[in-house]
C-alpha cells in the first residue's frame, strides 16, 4: 500500500490526535508514533480521510482508528496480534510504556489511587468520553529513532518534506495556532506539553496568544524518602523540571521529559503520579 497525496495533505493538516477537545485532561505530545513501515503509514491516512474527510481540525476515536491499522513485526509478538487495537486495548493489550504515565498523572493530579493501568488503558484512556485527549504538536508518524523517512517520497508539492527541520517549519504555526485556540474555546483544567525541544518558541506562541500568561520554572524535585520506588543505591526519584502558566481557568506544563523509561529502568524515569499531585498542590 503506498501513501496518496490526497490522504497525506488530509492528515497534515487536519489530523491533531486523539480524545476530545472537551476532555480536561490535554496531554501534547511532540508528534506522532509509529511510522516504522508506509504500510502502517498509509492505513492510517486513508482510515483518516475517510472517516474525516469534512475538512477541520479533528481528534480522532483511537480504538477506531487502530482497528482499520495492521499489526505489523517481525519480533516474537508477531503472530499475537492482527491490528493495533489488539494490540493496545483488546483482551491480550499490552501496556503502553509512555500511556501507563500518563494515567498515573492524571490520578495524582485527581487525587485518586491508582487503577490496574492495563485494565484503565483498554477500557478507558483516550476515549472520547473520558477526561484525557492526547494532541500531537507534529502529526506525521515517526519512528523511536527519529529516521525520517518522507523524504524519499516523490511529490514535488511537497517540498518541505525533505527534512524533518523543512517540515517541522512549515507547519509549526498553523497547529500551534489551532491547539491555542482550542485551549481558548474548550479551557481545559490542564494542558501538558512533554518531550519538547523547542520551549522558548513554544512560550513564546503561548505568550503572543494569550497575553496574560505568565511562566514560570519549576525545578526537578526529589521525592520524599517514603516515596522512593528505585532500589537502594539508586538514583532518586523525582517530578521532572517543567515550565507553568496560569491563564483563563487552564494550567499549561512544558518540558523536554518524555514519559518513558530509559533501557526500560526504573531509576531512568520521573514519578508521573507525583508530578500530577505537586501540580494540583501548588495550584
Amino acid at each position: 500500500m503506498r501513501i496518496e497525496e490526497k490522504t497525506l495533505k488530509h492528515w497534515i493538516e487536519n489530523f491533531y490526535g486523539y480524545g476530545s477537545w472537551d476532555a480536561r485532561i490535554w496531554f501534547v505530545g511532540y508528534e506522532e508514533g509509529g511510522g516504522d513501515l508506509p504500510e502502517e503509514v498509509a492505513e492510517k491516512f486513508n482510515y483518516f480521510d475517510n472517516k474525516h474527510a469534512q475538512g477541520t481540525s479533528t481528534l480522532c476515536d483511537i480504538r477506531d482508528l487502530y482497528r482499520h491499522v495492521s499489526f505489523q513485526s517481525e519480533g516474537p509478538r508477531a503472530d499475537l496480534f492482527t491490528n493495533l487495537y489488539e494490540h493496545r486495548f483488546d483482551r491480550n493489550a499490552l501496556l503502553h510504556g509512555a500511556w501507563k504515565n500518563l494515567i498515573a498523572f492524571v490520578h495524582g493530579y485527581r487525587g485518586k489511587k491508582l487503577p490496574d493501568l492495563l485494565v484503565y488503558q483498554k477500557k478507558s484512556f483516550l476515549s472520547q468520553a473520558n477526561n484525557e485527549a492526547l494532541i500531537q504538536l507534529y502529526p506525521l508518524p515517526s519512528t523511536h529513532n527519529h529516521a525520517w523517512y518522507y523524504a524519499w517520497l516523490d511529490m514535488p508539492q511537497f517540498g518541505f518534506l525533505k527534512s524533518r527541520a523543512l517540515y517541522e517549519e512549515h507547519v509549526y504555526q498553523s497547529r500551534m495556532n489551532v491547539i491555542l485556540k482550542s485551549i481558548s474555546i474548550h479551557k481545559p483544567e490542564v494542558v501538558l506539553m512533554y518531550g519538547m525541544s523547542n520551549i522558548n518558541v513554544l512560550k513564546e506562541s503561548v505568550q503572543w496568544f494569550f497575553p496574560a500568561a505568565k511562566f514560570k520554572m519549576v525545578q526537578a524535585t526529589n521525592l520524599p524518602a517514603s516515596l522512593q520506588r528505585s532500589k537502594a543505591g539508586m538514583k532518586r526519584r523525582q517530578t521532572p523540571q517543567h515550565h507553568r502558566a496560569d491563564f483563563n481557568g487552564t494550567i499549561l506544563l512544558i518540558t523536554t521529559q518524555v514519559p518513558t523509561l530509559r533501557h526500560n529502568r526504573i531509576e531512568t524515569g520521573f514519578d508521573w503520579q507525583e508530578f500530577g499531585r505537586s501540580i494540583k498542590k501548588w495550584n
